[in-house]
């Protein structure tokens, strides 16, 4: 299990972290955290084992999806490539309600 952030949290340290939607394109409609950057679960899996995404590798990410359980598998993938990883508990649900 990663570690996790909560919303508030988040929030108040957002200019800490690279932020990663990891929900599929079509979910976006339903809005995203300012800022964010989009790559689904399986593209951001892909791109950290395949090295595509080494200038992130000095940074904080946080991960998020709808509710909490795909940012917490990409989050999960991120750290065993050697990444420092949160996920966002309840997902983008909670960052509405917070």
């Amino acid at each position: 299990m990663a570690d996790k952030i909560t919303a508030s949290d988040l929030k108040s340290q957002k200019n800490d972290f690279v932020i990663i939607d990891v929900r599929e394109s079509d979910e976006l409609e339903d809005g995203a955290i300012e800022g964010s950057i989009h790559m689904s679960l399986g593209l951001s899996i892909r791109n950290a084992k395949k090295k595509q995404i080494e200038d992130m590798r000095d940074k904080k990410i946080c991960t998020y999806c709808g509710t909490g359980y795909r940012g917490n598998i990409a989050a999960d993938e991120l750290a065993k490539e050697g990444f420092n990883t949160v996920t966002l508990d309840g997902g983008y649900s909670a960052w509405n309600q917070s």
